[in-house]
């Protein structure tokens, strides 16, 4: 199975779709051939379309619903998750302004800790998972109504 993607007029996909290996496979060579597919889905629905693949052997990756296609990357980019990242052209992949987060301790990993970007000082900002927080919490309370029972 072949995967195609619709783009809208600012090269935003809209669309993917699964398209039988048969109807892109030339009939003369036994080679699929992305002219094909492009021309099959362009019969069916009309509009711009670009293969993608599903495990990323081509354009970089998948092709998600928002994400872009860069023509000149040949690739599909993810929208932009920050004001103040940049796209690196070998990986199309967002990087922030300054690297990507610190590592995390074992400690901060066992706290449920992890970085998120703080976009207003641009860097990036340790937090603990709210989550993890209140399973501890809750711990807590039980531990101590099973210490006040067992009294």
């Amino acid at each position: 199975m072949a995967h195609f993607a619709n783009l809208d007029e600012n090269n935003i996909v809209t669309q993917v779709i699964v398209v039988d290996n048969k109807d892109i496979t030339d009939p003369h060579t036994g080679q699929e051939d992305e002219i094909l597919g492009i021309a099959f889905c362009k019969k069916l629905l009309g509009g711009k379309w670009v293969q993608t693949s599903y495990n990323g052997n081509i354009r970089k990756r998948y092709a998600g619903i928002g994400y872009s296609y860069n023509a000149g990357l040949d690739a599909f980019v993810p929208p932009k998750p920050h004001n103040s990242w940049v796209l690196n052209n070998e990986t199309a992949d967002w990087e922030s302004p300054v690297g990507p987060a610190p590592e995390l301790t074992e400690e901060e990993v066992t706290a449920g800790a992890r970085y998120q970007w703080d976009e207003e000082n641009t860097q990036w900002e340790l937090v603990r998972s709210e989550e993890h927080t209140s399973e501890l919490q809750s711990r807590v309370d039980i531990s101590y109504a099973v210490f006040c029972l067992k009294k």
